[in-house]
C-alpha cells in the first residue's frame, strides 16, 4: 500500500460465527463466573478506541467585529471582557493508532478554534484538523500521541437488516457509554442532511454527544460512524443513523492525500426506477438509476451513455437508485476510471468512464463576499444553452467561515433562499437582503445540494 491508504482496512473480511443468517451476528460469550451472555470482553477490546470530542467555539459576540472594537464597546456600556467561549462535546472513533488519526463528525467541529481529544484513559491532547468533508458529515483530526487503540475497519457492506450492533460514544457529557441494539434499514436518505446520504439505521440508543461515536458489529469492527438521530427535541426515540464505513474509508483516503474530497463528475443526470418505467424498459426490478441527460463534450456522452440506460452497477457493485448512483460516482476521485454495467434497450452493455474534473472556472475576475468571509464568487454560463447559468465559486480559503459551511472552489451557486440568481450582482443583492440565514442551492459535480449559512 502507498503511504496514502489506510493500512488498518483489512484486504479479506473473515466471517465470524452466526447467532441467525447474517454476516455480523455473533453469539456474546458465557461468563464463566456468573455463567450469563456478555459482550464485556468485546468491549474491553474496542472502547479504548472511542474518545470524547471536546470543542471550543467562538462566541456570536466574538463573531462580530463590531463588538471587538473597543470604542463601539464603550459607546454602548458593554463590558471589556468579551463572552466565554462556547463548548460543545461530541465522540471519535481512532482509525489509525500509528498516525494518531481519529474520525468525527464534521458537524461536531464545525467553527472549532481548539478541539481538544480525551482518552479512555483520561490523557488529553490538543488535535489538528486534518480535513473535512461536509457533504458526508466526516472530518478527520490528527493527536500526537503514543500507546493509541485503533478500531479496525469493517465491510458495511455486508451488513444485513437485523444484524446485532453497539454504539459507543459520549452522550450529554456524562462519559463513555455504551448501548446496543440491530441494523434496522440499511441506504436511508432524504433526512434533509447536506450531502451525501447512505445512513445506516438502528435502534441502539445515539443522543446528542454521540455523534462522531462508534457504531460496532459484534466482530469489534468499525461498520459506521454515528451521526444523526430522529426524535423530538432531540432525544432518542430508536432511530439513529450512522455513516457507514466503506463511506468513512472512501472519504478518509482521499482527505490523508489531498486534505479534502476532490469529488469529479459524471456528466449525466439521472432518477429512480418507478415500476411503470421497469415494466415499460422490461426491466425485472426497479434497482438501479435511469439516464435523463447527458451533458455534452461530458465523460458520460464520451463513454457513450444515452437518455434511457439503466445504471445497474459500478464497478461490480449493484446501484439501488439514483441516489445509491450519485454516492458512489460522488466518492471517485478525479481521474479515475471505472466500470459501468447498463441496460439499454433490454440488453446488457458494459462500457468504462474516466471521473473527470468539474466543469472549468470563469477567466471573469472575482469578487468577495462580506456574508462568505473567505470565498470569492464570478459569472458563470456552461458552454451548451443546457448547461447551468448562475454564481461560480471560483476560490475558498482553507479553514476560513465558507470553507467550514461547505463551501468549495467549483461550486456553482444557483439560488438564494429559493430565488434564482444568475449573476454575481443578482447574488450579491439576494444575500445582502437576508433575515435569519442564508441558503443556498448549488451544483457539485452532478448533483444538487444545500447549504444553509446563518
Amino acid at each position: 500500500m502507498t503511504k496514502h491508504k489506510f493500512a488498518w482496512l483489512p484486504a479479506i473480511f473473515v466471517m465470524g460465527a452466526a447467532l441467525m443468517p447474517s454476516a455480523y451476528s455473533a453469539v456474546p460469550i458465557m461468563d464463566g463466573k456468573n455463567g450469563v451472555p456478555t459482550l464485556a470482553p468485546l468491549l474491553q477490546e474496542v472502547t479504548p478506541a472511542v474518545v470524547n470530542i471536546s470543542v471550543q467555539t467562538r462566541s456570536a459576540i466574538e463573531d462580530n467585529p463590531l463588538f471587538r472594537d473597543p470604542f463601539f464597546r464603550r459607546f454602548f456600556n458593554l463590558p471589556d471582557q468579551a463572552e466565554r467561549p462556547e463548548r460543545s462535546a461530541g465522540s471519535g472513533v481512532i482509525v489509525d493508532a500509528a498516525n494518531g488519526y481519529v474520525v468525527t463528525n464534521y458537524h461536531v467541529i464545525k467553527d472549532a478554534q481548539q478541539v481538544i481529544v480525551t482518552l479512555k484513559d483520561r490523557r488529553q491532547f490538543q488535535a489538528k484538523l486534518v480535513g473535512t468533508d461536509p457533504g458526508t458529515d466526516i472530518a478527520l483530526l490528527k493527536i500526537d500521541a503514543k500507546k493509541l487503540q485503533s478500531l479496525r475497519l469493517g465491510n458495511s457492506d455486508l451488513l444485513n437488516v437485523g444484524d446485532f450492533v453497539v454504539a459507543i460514544g459520549n452522550p450529554f457529557g456524562l462519559g463513555q457509554t455504551v448501548t446496543s441494539g440491530i441494523v434496522s434499514a440499511l441506504g436511508r436518505s432524504g433526512l434533509d442532511i447536506e450531502g451525501y446520504e447512505d445512513f445506516i439505521q438502528t435502534d441502539a440508543s445515539i443522543n446528542p454527544g454521540n455523534s462522531g461515536g462508534a457504531l460496532v458489529n459484534l466482530k469489534g469492527e468499525l461498520v459506521g460512524v454515528n451521526s444523526a438521530i430522529i426524535g423530538p427535541s432531540g432525544a432518542n426515540v430508536g432511530i439513529g443513523f450512522a455513516v457507514p464505513s466503506v463511506m468513512v474509508k472512501a472519504v478518509l483516503d482521499q482527505i490523508v492525500r489531498f486534505g479534502e474530497v476532490r469529488r469529479g463528475r459524471l456528466g449525466a443526470s439521472s432518477e429512480d426506477v418507478t415500476h411503470d418505467l421497469a415494466a415499460s424498459l422490461g426491466l425485472a426490478s426497479t434497482a438501479g438509476a435511469i439516464i435523463n441527460t447527458v451533458e455534452p463534450s461530458s465523460p458520460a456522452e464520451k463513454a457513450g451513455l444515452k437518455a434511457g440506460d439503466v445504471i445497474i452497477a459500478i464497478n461490480g457493485k449493484s446501484i439501488r437508485n439514483s441516489i445509491d448512483l450519485r454516492n458512489k460516482i460522488g466518492l471517485m476521485p478525479i481521474g479515475e476510471t471505472v466500470s459501468l454495467e447498463l441496460i439499454r434497450s433490454g440488453k446488457p452493455v458494459t462500457t468504462k468512464v474516466k471521473i473527470a474534473k468539474p466543469l472549468d472556472m470563469p477567466g471573469t475576475e472575482a469578487e468577495t463576499v462580506p456574508q462568505l468571509a473567505g470565498a470569492t464568487v464570478a459569472n458563470f454560463k456552461a458552454g451548451s444553452s443546457r448547461g447551468p447559468e448562475g454564481v461560480v465559486v471560483t476560490k475558498v480559503d482553507a479553514n476560513s467561515p465558507a470553507w467550514m459551511h461547505g463551501l468549495r472552489p467549483g461550486d456553482i451557486i444557483v439560488g438564494v433562499n429559493r430565488r434564482k440568481v444568475r449573476s454575481v450582482q443578482e447574488f450579491l443583492t439576494a444575500v445582502q437582503a437576508r433575515e435569519e440565514a442564508i441558503i443556498l442551492n448549488l451544483l457539485r459535480g452532478d448533483f444538487r445540494l444545500t447549504v444553509m449559512i446563518r
